[in-house]
């Protein structure tokens, strides 16, 4: 099935959850730059008037069959999954677009979602796929970080990353939030994703705008950073306040609650009331400054920073970058991260974005 909207020369290609904060801001971007999505959601009501605003197809489907969502995405070169949380959306659009034979990525920054994504290699080889989870924030500028930290230090045993963001949350990374913090906080400990409690390291870092307090969370990097670079030890910081991180630790003690589905959904119901996401002109004056450090057996650190353009501006910028990039070049098929994909230069080359600088 083609979409006859599409430019000439370009394939098809598919935003699946474009009417949601990110989805459809992706959506907008890639108009602007002359690119024909289809764009595809749950329901055609939420989609139709954004499609009928760009001049684009739409199309409706659930995940809750397989095999009629991969007759939705057949034709289509590479799908976008937008649609979080990911944690209910990546498995059964990861399987539809192996039975389409259609690209995958999203925008996801879930640990399990990267994990699936690595156990489902040799299908994505078998299908001549590739997929690639996290092309976003999550995890392109910390997953950079990573790989260009690796060849500065090929023997490193530990590998700290983070970030500083004041970019706010859309409702999406609201929900998604809650259900990390259900979970507990993750590190990677000799090779083995490890469940540890929230907060469990509270250290200083400069971060690139001056030396803040950071707690350790559960971020992506966890799992993808060890698939980048084989470094086996592998920890995230966020700054918070005082009263962030003290919040963190007590949200440990409540953490068997937050677990029970219907107080998941009662949070989640009042998230998507009440939390929008940020406005062009507050993304544009919250720049983020990302930060890692490795160090070897011998003690020896290395230590890298890059200041970036706002999460959700990069996850614009970047998720656009990887299809792109897929849509004219035919890599090996297999599971991937950003940096694995295109390099640790990917980061750099994205708008307002410094040059990583390692010392």
């Amino acid at each position: 099935m083609t979409n006859n909207n599409a430019h000439p020369t370009q394939p098809s290609w598919m935003i699946y959850g474009a009417n949601g904060y990110t989805g459809e801001l992706i959506a907008r971007e890639a108009v602007r730059r002359g690119q024909r999505p289809i764009l595809a959601g749950r329901s055609l009501e939420k989609i139709q008037p954004l499609a009928n605003e760009l001049g684009l197809e739409a199309r409706a489907f659930t995940l809750n069959d397989t095999h009629h969502a991969a007759g939705q995405i057949q034709g289509c070169h590479l799908l976008l999954n937008c649609a979080g949380p990911f944690s209910a959306t990546a498995e059964p659009m990861i399987n539809a677009c192996l039975q389409a034979k259609a690209h995958y990525l999203d925008i996801t920054g879930e640990i399990a979602v990267f994990e699936l994504a690595q156990s489902l290699n040799k299908q994505a080889e078998r299908a001549g796929i590739v997929v690639c989870p996290g092309v976003g924030f999550d995890v392109i500028p910390t997953d950079c970080v990573a790989a260009a930290l690796k060849q500065a230090m090929p023997d490193a045993t530990h590998l700290t990353l983070g970030f500083d963001t004041r970019s706010g949350f859309s409702p999406g990374t609201a929900k998604t939030s809650v259900e990390g913090m259900a979970q507990g906080g993750k590190v990677r400990r000799n090779g083995v994703i490890t469940s540890v409690p929230l907060a469990y390291k509270v250290r200083r870092i400069d971060f690139g705008d001056g030396e803040k307090t950071a707690m350790t969370i559960p971020w992506g990097d966890v799992s993808t950073a060890y698939h980048t670079t084989g470094i086996a030890n592998i920890e995230v910081f966020l700054p918070g306040s005082p009263a962030l991180i003290a919040g963190a630790k007590r949200a440990n003690y409540i953490r068997p609650l937050l677990g029970i589905r219907w107080v998941q959904n009662l949070i989640k119901a009042r998230i998507g009331k009440s939390v929008k996401g940020p406005n062009e002109n507050k993304r544009a004056s919250m720049p983020t400054y990302v930060w890692g450090e490795v160090s070897n057996a011998r003690g020896e650190r290395k230590t890298a920073r890059i200041r970036t353009a706002n999460g959700y501006s990069l996850t614009i910028t970047g998720s656009l970058t990887v299809v792109d990039y897929l849509l004219t070049n035919q890599p090996a098929a297999g599971t991937y991260t950003p940096a694995g994909l295109l390099g640790p230069e990917l980061v750099s080359r994205l708008p307002e974005s410094g040059t990583l600088q390692i010392s």
